[in-house]
């Protein structure tokens, strides 16, 4: 007699009775005991990076296996809004998935269709191949897979944010997810995520995401702009990476052992 299961929380989850700030950390490296590491800490969840990170669909799904032995709940960004990769980070088990570089009502609708079964949408159907069924061991899954995954939309350009109260009012999408670094690219300001006309865009971002009744994260590594985002009301925060983390760190160990004599200026937050 097969093993009956159910699924594990989804990332819209998190928010049902929120009584602060959620808080989580890119995982870009790729390695699977990377990914437990950091899912040992206690975040809230962990954001495994499938869009910038040198990653594939083999080593997402060993880290979504080395998550699942702890209460952080992992978040897969694809690296695109595309139907097949979508269909495929799902079946691999990933049941909430960031869509990068959302820029319209008609992307987002793109991005609800790839998440879900027909009639609603085109998700291609093989749970009892894929692990986000357990090999159909999730009873009635077809049925109920709609409700069990969570979609995040991206906001990181200057068109989206003028576009982002028709993003966030799609239905379909639970929560924005905005991203300084490229929309500070896409305004002219590369690299300049702290400029006044970046943190506007942003903060009107967050208001058009909660105006529309969904959570709303921000990407933000240094503690004053997180904080900054968190007063404004944002539901959740991404406030390192695990590459990151380490590369400051061990620029402190040789600060500490060895001097700054050959150390360039401070490198810029992502």
């Amino acid at each position: 007699m097969p093993v009956r299961l159910e699924p594990t929380l989804s990332f819209k989850d998190l928010f049902a009775d929120a009584t602060r700030t959620v808080v989580g950390m890119f995982v870009c490296s790729g390695d699977a005991a990377i990914a437990e590491i950091c899912a040992g800490s206690g975040l809230d969840y962990l954001l495994i990076d499938a869009e910038h990170g040198a990653m594939g669909l083999e080593s997402v799904q060993a880290q979504l296996r080395a998550i699942a032995a702890y209460p952080t709940l992992p978040v897969v960004r694809v690296p695109d809004n595309d139907a097949v990769l979508v269909k495929q980070y799902l079946d691999a088990g990933a049941q909430s998935i960031i869509v990068p570089m959302v820029n319209d009502a008609a992307e987002a609708q793109a991005a609800v269709s790839s998440m879900h079964y027909p009639p609603r949408g085109i998700r291609g159907v093989g749970s009892s191949l894929s692990r986000s069924a357990r090999w159909n061991r999730i009873d009635d899954y077809l049925n109920r897979a709609g409700d069990l995954v969570t979609l995040v939309v991206q906001i990181e350009t200057a068109t989206a944010v003028e576009n982002a109260s028709e993003i966030a009012s799609t239905e379909g999408v639970d929560g924005i997810f905005i991203g300084p670094a490229d929309l500070a690219a896409s305004m002219g300001l590369l690299g300049q995520q702290n400029h006044p006309l970046v943190v506007a865009a942003v903060l009107t971002s967050i208001t058009a995401a909660r105006a529309a009744g969904k959570f709303v994260g921000v990407n933000a590594f240094v503690e004053a702009d997180a904080r900054t985002y968190i007063q404004a009301g944002a539901d959740f925060v991404n406030v390192a990476a695990d590459v990151s983390l380490l590369a400051r760190s061990t620029e402190a160990l040789t600060a500490k052992y060895i001097g700054n004599a050959n150390s360039a200026s401070a490198p810029a937050s992502y």
